[in-house]
Order: C-alpha cells, then structure tokens, then sequence
C-alpha cells in the first residue's frame, strides 16, 4: 500500500514511462522526417543534426532512468528501506548510461559488433578478475530487493561458504557465526557491530549464501561446555548456577533461563553444556561469569564430597 498523500510507484511509473515513450517517439519522428527532407531547418547542417540527435538520446535515457529511479524511491519508501536505495540506483543509472553510449556510438556510425569483438578478451579477462566483486554487488542487490533483515535488525550469520568447524575443545561442531545489529548493506559487504563494539563488514556473497539468524531482540542464547571428574556431582554445578541466577539479576544482567545438560560420559569424567538465554549480550562476559561461578563452587570442600547425581 501507498503511504497516504502519496502516489503509488507503479503510477509513477507508468505517468514518467509515458511521457519519456511519447518524447521519444515524437523525436523519432521529427528526425526521420529532417532525414527524409520533408522538414528543413535553414542554416542548420548534417553535423549539426547529429548533434541534437546526440542530446536527444542523453535526455530520453535521462528521462527514462527518472522514471524507474522516481518509481523505486517511491517503493523503498513504502518498505521503509529508502536509505539502501542508492545501490539500485547505481545500477540503473549504469545500465542506462551503458545503452546510451551504445546508442551514441551507432549515431556516430561506430560499429557495435567491432566494438564487442574487439573488447571481448579484455572483457573475459576483467569478467574472471572482477569476479568476487560482481558476486558480492548482485548479491548486495538481491538483499536490498528481497529484504531479509534491515538496518537496525539483530542477525547471526552463519557462513555456508565456511561451513562447521571440529574443534579439539569442546567437542562440538562450532559454525563461524558473524553476529550483532546490521548498521548498513552496500554495494558489497553488510556491515554488522557486534555486541563487543567492534565492525564486522561480511562480504554480500557470505551472507546470501549462509544461514542468517534472526534472534528475539535484546535476548542472547549462549552455551558454556565443561568436563568435569566423577568426583563432582551434579547437584554442585547447578548450585552454582543457582548462585549466578542471582547474581545476574542483583547486577541488573538478567538471566532469563540457566539450565544444565549433561551431553556426555566416561569412566573418569562427565561433560556439560550450561546454556544461558539472557539480556546481556556480550558473550565472553557471561561465558567468564559462568566459568568463574562453576570454579568457585567445585574448589570449594564439599564440592568433591559426592559422586555425579
């Protein structure tokens, strides 16, 4: 829906195609008369003809990506992305611009077959080393169009291209995972601050290839694995989320949920997984937070005092 007062983009489309269609075909037919002489112009010769045949192209194809840039801007404001509109237009008015040269090239009477044949190597050449660059630009396009998340939004990113990681502590299968609120898509990284502070500027492709995430705003799920000996029991490392609980809340970094699993087992050792769902969302903090109130309460006497519940 249009925004009230406002007209709607395929109006506006449709009114700025029309005039730019009916501008053109009537400088069409004014020049295809001059050509035919059914019209003469006294004192003006053949160059100066070319010439206004020239400006006539620049103005039509200006015309022309007015209307389709007009159209967009009013859509984009309708979605209320108009901030990443300028990636589109970029594009337009290039391709635009690419048509009239085209156009101007077969005015000045400039073969457009030689110039694709001759161009064509050095086209290959600059289409294989510009290839990560045009993949990153369609696939910042694509996002603008398809409006997955905005800025403003929290994301995860998890990057296919990288796929899961094994590694050797702890033993789970961990995915390169780039998250935090997107401040900006460009023309070839999504720009995220993470919750640290820092800028991550992920390559478009990545993210149009990878999983995104769109966590509860305000809320982090974070995961804390540890191995413990037989010798501490279960019970021990709940009192001590138990205590964290607490503590959490006193300190104003809500912990919404804090629960144990245990995941694994051998003969010596047992292994856990504390996951924590909070509104704190710098992750190294409460993974310390976690660590450190576990390793308060097993080093204390009684922590070794019962075998795993």
């Amino acid at each position: 829906m249009a925004p009230r007062g406002g007209p709607h983009p395929l109006r506006i489309l449709a009114r700025d195609l029309a005039i730019t269609l009916v501008l053109g075909a009537l400088l069409f037919v004014f020049f295809d008369l001059v050509y035919n002489h059914v019209i003469s112009i006294p004192g003006v010769t053949g160059s100066s003809i070319i010439l206004f045949e020239a400006g006539a192209i620049i103005l039509v194809a200006f015309l022309f990506s007015r209307a389709l840039t007009s159209a967009l801007n009013a859509f984009l404001t309708i979605r209320g992305t108009i901030s990443r509109g300028h990636v589109i237009r970029i594009l337009i008015n290039l391709l635009i611009a690419t048509g009239a040269v085209l156009a101007l090239f077969t005015l000045a009477g400039v073969s457009i077959e030689s110039i694709f044949l001759g161009s064509a190597l050095a086209g290959i050449v600059l289409g294989l080393a510009a290839q990560t660059v045009l993949s990153n630009l369609f696939a910042g396009l694509l996002l603008i169009v398809a409006d997955p998340f905005r800025p403003g939004d929290r994301v995860n990113i998890v990057s296919g291209g990288l796929g899961a990681m094994p590694p050797s502590y702890p033993h789970e299968m961990m995915y390169p995972l780039y998250g935090g609120v997107v401040e900006d898509i460009g023309l070839t990284y999504t720009i995220i601050r993470q919750d640290s502070g820092g800028l991550v500027k992920v390559p478009n492709a990545v993210v149009l290839a990878g999983i995104v995430q769109q966590p509860e705003v305000g809320v982090r799920t974070i995961r804390v694995r540890m191995t413990f000996p037989q010798t501490i029991a279960v019970a021990t490392v709940e009192a001590a989320l138990g205590d964290l609980r607490a503590a959490m809340q006193d300190s104003k970094n809500l912990a919404l949920r804090l629960s144990l699993d245990v995941c694994d087992i051998s003969a010596t050792t047992w292994d856990g997984v504390v996951i924590v769902v909070t509104q704190n969302l710098n992750e190294p903090m409460v993974r310390d937070r976690v660590l450190r109130a576990v390793l308060a309460r097993i080093l204390t006497p009684a922590a070794s005092a019962k075998p795993t519940a």
